[in-house]
């Protein structure tokens, strides 16, 4: 738990760069988010452009749980003749 918060605490001026533990835990956590967006229709480039828009990566992580409840509750598509898709 101690190399998330030193992880996240990181900022742009950092004085040292990540030790190689760091580096490891930045880059799960990164693909954890890319792997996230892409189930719920975020794609990284998108996730990139948001937060150099401005949004922080913790209201980033808002937004993909919004994202992720709306697609966990969206029910499946009609097929073409209007009814539910059929087992086989």
């Amino acid at each position: 738990m101690n190399e998330v918060n030193a992880v996240s605490g990181a900022g742009p001026d950092l004085a040292e760069p990540l030790t190689f533990a760091q580096q490891e835990v930045l880059e799960r956590a990164v693909t954890k988010l890319v792997l996230i967006g892409e189930l719920v229709g975020v794609s990284a480039d998108q996730m990139v452009l948001l937060l150099n828009s401005g949004l922080t990566v913790g209201e980033l992580l808002e937004y993909l749980g919004v994202r992720t409840r709306q697609v966990l509750v969206t029910p499946a598509p009609l097929e073409a003749g209007g009814e539910a898709p059929k087992g086989g």
